[in-house]
């Protein structure tokens, strides 16, 4: 297989994803929010950290399967993608456990920072939780939007476009905020 990048289009935005020789996943590109051009600076994010990989691409059958489960798991389908190959090889053994895990939230429900840290170890490590996701590469495929601040808090969020972006990205997949239930209407709920 030929490495390359492609462009996927979500409810949220524009995405990006590149992909090695195996078909293992580099690291993905959350859309970008509240710019004059969102899909134009998504491309220009990718372009910029995947330059040995050359001109945009079409992707292979395998990546575009990948891309077509993406984007509709973007919009509430019930695909956790945890089975698509990450090229996480140099990535800390930690961060490959919470990663791990992140994977498994299905699209529409969230869990919090504790709740992870809680099986990885206990509630000291919420922080390190917190960290290792603020240097996930591989969003949405590691869907690091999908995990919360205690209580169904949005929390932080280190992707393009901040907190607004990570809302933005749960309500396409049909999430509700605000403690275990998730009853609250989100933020662009009418």
């Amino acid at each position: 297989m030929t490495p390359g990048y492609a462009f996927f289009t979500t409810p949220a935005g524009c995405c990006g994803l590149a992909w090695d020789a195996r078909g293992a996943v580099l690291g993905g590109q959350l859309p970008e929010v509240g710019m004059a051009d969102p899909e134009a600076l998504t491309r220009a994010r990718m372009v910029a950290r995947y330059p040995c990989l050359g001109e945009i691409t079409e992707p292979p059958p395998a990546i575009a399967a990948v891309l077509s489960r993406l984007a509709a798991a973007l919009q509430g389908a019930p695909d956790t993608l945890d089975d698509v190959p990450l090229a996480d090889e140099d990535v800390p053994e930690f961060h490959r456990r919470v990663y791990a895990l992140t994977r498994r939230i299905a699209p529409g429900h969230t869990r919090t920072y504790g709740e992870l840290a809680a099986e990885l170890g206990g509630p000291g490590v919420a922080r390190a939780v917190g960290q290792a996701l603020a240097r996930n590469r591989f969003a949405p495929l590691v869907p690091c939007h999908r995990v919360l601040a205690a209580g169904g808090a949005s929390g932080g969020f280190s992707g393009p476009g901040g907190v607004v972006a990570k809302l933005r990205l749960l309500q396409a997949e049909g999430a509700r905020l605000g403690g275990a239930a998730h009853v609250q209407p989100g933020l662009f709920d009418g």
